[in-house]
């Protein structure tokens, strides 16, 4: 009973930590996610193409970004015109501002993977 105990009190605690960090991304996370998109690349280029082999990547990543951090329609950027590569780089930027757990520069992620 004693460790049933403890478990459930431990329980508690990773769940008020998640909550603290919903929203947020930590540097191990982000390269997950554009290390996945990586590998996925030529699957992501023939089922979206919706610009260049640098927009494709670059838009399927802030899509995810826009989930796994949750934000709202405010926080979501909005584009004029056609976006380009840079376009989406700025947006990404500018989606993780204020959402990462930690420090790390997000722009040698971005640059690998457009490589």
């Amino acid at each position: 009973m004693f460790f049933a105990y403890n478990y459930d009190k431990i329980s508690c605690i990773t769940d008020k930590i998640d909550i603290i960090n919903m929203g947020k991304i930590s540097e191990k996370e982000f390269a997950k996610i554009c290390n996945g998109i990586y590998e996925d690349r030529e699957v992501i280029w023939k089922h979206n193409p919706i610009g260049t082999q640098e927009e494709t990547l670059l838009w399927m990543l802030m899509s995810c970004l826009h989930s796994y951090l949750s934000l709202s329609d405010v926080e979501t950027p909005c584009f004029n015109g056609k976006p380009t590569a840079e376009t989406y780089k700025q947006a990404i930027i500018s989606m993780l501002k204020n959402k990462k757990s930690e420090s790390f520069e997000e722009e040698k992620y971005l640059e690998e993977l457009v490589k």
